[in-house]
């Protein structure tokens, strides 16, 4: 029994040494199949990279190739034009070397020919003085015979005689001198009309600007039709916090990609427009960001309104301004008068006057000064009593301007009587700059004033913030303190000031007034 038991495991362990070597046997067979496998693949992929490789190499000098053949064709192209701007611009060279050499010698014909005039006038003048002498001479010898008769006839004593000779020539004297200092005077009364005719038609002939009329309407483009419903907002609250905040007519119709801000103020379309900008770049719009935005803007407009008054001045060769007058005259661009814009005005009158101050010999750059000070009155006249002339003169007075401007300021209109040459040219070229077509329309005066009068009757009740005349004048928005002024009394304000526009204007259509009364409550969290 144990010997069955002994052959028997000694057979399962001959079976299990037998097997684990058939089993090594196998797997080494294996591991030789799977790394022939293996050599092979990795053989293959080699094979294949080397081709692929190759292939790239083929394409890119290929390309390179082409971009050589691109890069010279465009150099060689490039080179000619160059060649045809330079041939161009030697002949634009020489065409005017030719015209300056015409004008050289137009010019030195004209001074050989003042020079001949200038001599054959001093030998008529030495001719003169000859027969002049000769006369004299006459005169005295003539004189002496008169004298001498005058003592045979009248039987008087020389003393006698030479009295009453001395009263006969004085007399005829008198009134010789008075004919000839009458023609005199007239004489030069006519050279001098004819001189302020050539020197204000010199001005006019070298100065010609555009002038702009002004107009109460923007359009801003929009980058999409999409913004149009941001401006509009949920029920139109974006658009009414607009409106409210500028103090325009926000119009936004069928026009493709467009808005339309409408008011009679420059200042207050120029806040709209700026502000719409700044919100279609950020995105976001509501009525929060709507008040940051703006009153963002204003700051930045206040800033823009001295940088334009700087720019002004060094326009025209201006230094010196004290930064207050520059900040005003910058102020001026937002300033309009009968159509006429002011700074663009005043800077018309500068240069006229600057440039008939050169053909009289003045100072130009005084001229100058004075004529782009001249209106500076109207941007200080909402808050000082006065009319601007003297109001604009006592200003620049009060920061060091020369006494000769500030008297060309207060006489341009004649507040003041000119008494300088100064005076008299800012004046004219205020005339001129005035007076020419085109430079000044009644009607948006008559449309400006219109809007003012209906702001200032809002604005004229208590409790009410401030007022806005839009939509030409048929809506006057009133904004007022909700502290101040209830539901019940907002009703009766309403109805004082349709009745009050109804006396004091006369008006076409309807005038709807709308009270605006927002009450807001603000808690901040910590």
């Amino acid at each position: 029994m144990n010997e069955g038991v002994v052959i028997m495991i000694v057979a399962l362990v001959a079976g299990l040494a037998a097997g684990a070597v058939a089993m090594l046997l196998y797997r080494n067979a294996m591991d030789e199949k799977t790394k022939k496998s293996a050599a092979d693949e990795a053989e293959r992929i080699v094979q294949k990279a080397r081709g692929e490789s190759q292939r790239i190499d083929r394409e890119a000098k290929t390309r390179a190739k082409d971009f050589e053949a691109r890069a010279r064709k465009q150099a060689e192209t490039d080179i000619q034009k160059q060649k045809e701007k330079l041939v161009k611009e030697e002949k634009a060279l020489a065409d005017r070397e030719v015209r300056m050499d015409k004008e050289a010698q137009t010019k030195e014909q004209e001074l050989q020919a003042r020079l001949q005039e200038i001599a054959g006038r001093d030998e008529k003048v030495k001719i003169a003085e000859k027969k002049l002498m000769d006369l004299e001479a006459a005169a005295a010898n003539q004189a002496d015979e008169l004298k001498s008769r005058l003592e045979q006839v009248s039987k008087l004593t020389q003393a006698e005689a030479k009295k009453e000779m001395i009263e006969a020539l004085t007399e005829d004297a008198k009134i010789e001198a008075s004919k000839k200092a009458q023609e005199i005077e007239e004489r030069a009364v006519g050279e001098a009309q004819e001189k302020a005719r050539r020197t204000i038609a010199v001005a006019l002939a070298r100065y010609a600007s555009e002038f702009t009329s002004e107009r109460t309407v923007t359009v801003i483009n929009l980058p999409s039709e999409d913004m149009k419903g941001k401006i509009i907002g949920r029920e139109g609250r974006n658009i009414r916090a607009l409106e409210a905040a500028c103090g325009v007519d926000l119009i936004v119709d069928e026009t493709p990609e467009a808005v339309v801000i409408s008011s009679f103020d420059p200042v207050r379309r120029e806040v709209a427009r700026k502000a719409l900008e700044k919100l279609m770049e950020d995105g976001r719009v509501h009525p929060a960001r709507i008040e940051e935005v703006i009153d963002k803007v204003k700051k930045d407009l206040f800033k823009s309104i001295k940088d334009d008054g700087e720019k002004a001045a060094f326009d025209l060769g201006l230094h010196g301004l004290h930064p207050e007058i520059t900040k005003v005259l910058g102020g001026l661009k937002y300033r309009h008068a009968q159509s006429q814009n002011i700074l663009e005005h005043s800077m018309e009158v500068a240069h006229l006057a600057g440039m008939m101050a050169g053909e009289l010999g003045e100072d130009v750059k005084r001229a100058r000064r004075a004529g782009i000070l001249h209106d500076i009155g109207k941007g200080l006249e909402h808050t000082i009593e006065g009319s601007h002339a003297m109001v604009g003169a006592d200003f620049v007075k009060k920061f060091g301007e020369h006494e000769s401007v500030v008297h060309a300021i207060r006489a341009h209109h004649d507040e003041e009587k000119p008494s300088t040459v100064l005076a008299f040219i800012v004046q004219a070229a205020n005339i001129i700059s005035n007076s020419r077509p085109g430079a000044k329309r009644q009607s948006i005066d008559a449309y400006v004033r219109r809007m003012e009068d209906l702001e200032s009757i809002g604005n004229s009740f208590d409790g009410v913030i401030r007022t806005f005349a839009v939509q030409a004048g048929k809506e006057v928005r009133v904004l007022v303190e909700a502290s101040r002024v209830t539901d019940d009394q907002a009703q009766m304000l309403s109805y004082d000031i349709a009745r009050k526009i109804e006396r004091e204007m006369s008006h076409p259509g309807q005038v709807q007034v709308t009270v605006v009364r927002e009450v807001r409550v603000v808690e901040h969290a910590r």
